[in-house]
């Protein structure tokens, strides 16, 4: 390697280290007027994720008959009838397609976690107001999706408890990356 190129390497490499260390020190917030630190409630607002074992569900319970109701005043028009045609993501069918050249990803052929799906309908939808479904209507229009994949019956109520307890059909389909 030429004295130039590693003058050039050198120098590169020091410039960056000046970026980043000058790039890792944080500004006091009162320096540039900016910000406030968030209450408590403030943080507890958004503090809603759902783990993969049902840890962060909140209390509440829901039936495939109330999701029905809540699936068709406010998924319909994106999901189509039976969760498998409109302008939004198929949420049904697609089971044993993922071995296939086309794939069908839905919830009941790919998801591993029914308690994911809790937590994408808690935060995402509906599209036009996420958020705004309360825990039960959550659980209720889970409870629905999951009996349009033939993944539990049409008199299922479900709470914290069951639905934790739910094994998907691809829940063997991923795999763990070591740490």
């Amino acid at each position: 390697m030429s004295m130039f190129k590693i003058a050039v390497a050198l120098g590169l490499a020091g410039a960056s280290a000046l970026v980043l260390s000058a790039c890792t020190q944080t500004a006091p917030a009162q320096r540039l007027g900016l910000g406030q630190t968030p209450s408590a409630d403030q943080i507890r607002g958004w503090d809603i994720d759902v783990r993969a074992d049902g840890a962060g569900l909140p209390a509440g319970r829901g039936s495939v008959a109330q999701g029905q109701a809540i699936y068709q005043t406010r998924c319909l028009a994106c999901h189509g009838a039976n969760g498998e045609q409109g302008p939004a993501p198929r949420l049904a069918g697609g089971r044993g397609s993922l071995a296939t050249k086309t794939p069908v990803l839905t919830v009941g052929s790919y998801w591993p976690y029914a308690t994911t799906l809790y937590d994408y309908i808690r935060r995402a939808m509906p599209l036009d107001s996420p958020q705004s479904l309360t825990p039960d209507e959550v659980y209720a229009v889970t409870a629905y999706t999951l009996h349009l994949n033939g993944i539990v019956k049409a008199d299922a109520v479900l709470d914290a408890a069951s639905l934790a307890a739910i094994r998907m059909p691809n829940r063997d389909g991923f795999r763990q990356v070591a740490k």
